[in-house]
């Protein structure tokens, strides 16, 4: 079982309002293999708590404009690492320190990669998907 289609424009759709917001490191996972909840997940770096609060907002008023309400909500109050789970996309939005101590990526990596569409910068920050 793969994620869906519909998850994966959902992912493209977070993602690129993640990177509007300045949100770096991205990589979604699908993680439908796994969790059967769950199709994708969407990780993103913040550079400061405001910056992770500033991405979490944008990915939820993307998310509504497609159609798609927010389930749950956790760690919003710090913006340290916010959770957002839209049912078959959880995005997880991490200050970089947080990110770096959880490696959620380790943890995922035999999970297969969702490919995110240029101009979203995915991976280690430095390799634009084409």
């Amino acid at each position: 079982m793969t994620a869906a289609d519909s998850t994966r424009l959902l992912v493209q759709a977070a993602a690129e309002a993640a990177a509007g917001k300045g949100g770096e490191d991205l990589v979604a996972f699908d993680v439908s293999q796994p969790l059967p909840l769950v199709d994708a997940f969407l990780l993103v770096t913040g550079r400061s708590e405001r910056n992770v609060a500033a991405i979490a907002d944008e990915v939820e008023e993307k998310m509504l404009e497609q159609g798609v309400k927010r389930l749950r909500r956790e760690g919003r109050g710090e913006s340290r690492w916010v959770l957002l789970d839209f049912g078959d996309l959880v995005v997880h939005v991490f200050h970089e320190e947080e990110r770096s101590f959880y490696s959620l990526e380790r943890l995922w990596k035999d999970c297969p990669i969702i490919p995110i569409e240029a101009p979203v910068v995915q991976g280690t920050g430095s390799d634009v998907v084409s």
